[in-house]
């Protein structure tokens, strides 16, 4: 083999390795460097069209008071999301009607929703501010396209995932996906906690709407809420308490804290 040809040699098999540097990027707060080899605008058009489609399919709660303490609280989130980290984003804040879901989620595009059922567990504003902090972190941290890159990097270089299939990835979980979601839930408790702080609302309600959960499931595994590929609740509980230091300082550092009240 000739010098040149195993110069060309040595650059297709360096090819991998600088797509793969070329498609990384520093998540927000823990400053884990992730793989993203997906279109963040692709994703952010699946999930607006996904988030379309279940305002079709499920109830919107007309409960006035639950409608106004979500926009209350997710625009106070919304407010401390650097534009960078949730790009194109038309925030739109929805509750369904669907008392039987522990559950709330958010998507690429500023779309967030919770479902009825969650007000069983939450107490407040600040609990609140928790469950969808977590989400919009999951969002931030692009772990639809960490996930969706894992996958495509098993396979040749330059395949095109359809639309379908993109949807179908992102949402499905497997055996062999549980350890990879698991650091994937801690770390999204981790900048959830954070970016509840940054807002003004107390980072300790992340650590009781937990215990609360506990409280109202009876210590069973809720399956609309959390799947079997989060950690325990009792692990949650103990990563959460020892991120609670770094998160009172920015929640004393927050602009946005509310004043106290003035007993007259």
């Amino acid at each position: 083999m000739t010098r040149r040809m195993k110069a060309h040699v040595r650059h297709f098999l360096l090819l991998p390795f600088i797509l793969l540097l070329g498609g990384c990027y520093s998540v927000p707060v823990t400053g884990r460097t992730a793989l993203n080899l997906v279109s963040d605008k692709e994703v952010t058009k699946m999930s607006i069209a996904a988030f379309n489609d279940m305002k079709g399919h499920f109830p919107i709660s007309r409960d006035q008071e639950r409608i106004d303490q979500l926009r209350r609280v997710g625009e106070r989130l919304e407010r401390v999301i650097p534009w960078w980290d949730m790009p194109d984003a038309d925030w739109e804040f929805v509750v369904f009607d669907v008392p039987q879901e522990i559950n709330a989620f958010a998507m690429a595009g500023g779309k967030v929703g919770i479902f009825t059922g969650l007000f069983k567990v939450v107490q407040n504003d600040d609990q609140l501010a928790s469950v969808l902090a977590h989400e919009i972190a999951h969002v931030t941290a692009k772990h639809v396209q960490e996930r969706l890159s894992r996958e495509m990097a098993k396979e040749t270089f330059g395949v095109v995932i359809a639309p379908v299939t993109l949807v179908q990835q992102a949402t499905g979980a497997t055996k062999s996906d549980l350890t990879f979601d698991r650091d994937k839930e801690r770390e999204a408790d981790h900048i959830g906690m954070i970016y509840m702080a940054e807002a003004g609302f107390n980072p300790q309600e992340a650590i009781k709407v937990l215990e609360r959960l506990e409280e109202v499931t009876g210590g069973q595994t809720v399956q609309q809420a959390f799947l079997s590929n989060h950690p325990s609740t009792p692990e949650r509980i103990q990563n959460l308490t020892d991120e609670l230091p770094k998160a009172m300082i920015a929640y004393e550092q927050s602009k946005h804290q509310a004043a106290p009240t003035i007993i007259k």
